[in-house]
């Protein structure tokens, strides 16, 4: 999780000290709440519930690529896509990928 101290702290809705980051993942990522799979006739979608202490270093206003988000402690398969800001829980964060994903070989 080195990578973590290269993403900088104006990045993230509230202020945080750049050598502490590590620290909050690490003892808060126990708390990351994973929803059920649902579907539509395209996409697998569900949603990821993060404690309030790592939803601090979420970017501001903006989706996340791949890299940010397991950079925070999101842990899931691959493929997955996080496609929307849901603007009233900002902390809860929304993935979708196609329905019959296959990962490359």
């Amino acid at each position: 999780m080195e990578h973590i101290s290269r993403i900088a702290p104006t990045h993230f809705i509230a202020p945080v000290e750049k050598e502490s980051i590590q620290q909050v993942i690490r003892n808060h990522s126990n708390k990351i709440h994973y929803s059920d799979k649902y579907y539509d006739d395209v996409n697998e979608y569900r949603h990821v519930t993060l404690p309030k202490e790592i939803a601090r270093l979420l970017p501001k206003a903006r989706l996340m690529s791949e890299r940010e988000w397991r950079s925070i402690g999101v842990q899931q398969s691959l493929g997955w896509e996080h496609y929307m800001i849901h603007r009233p829980e900002p902390h809860v964060l929304c993935f979708r990928r196609p329905r019959n994903y296959q990962p490359p070989h």
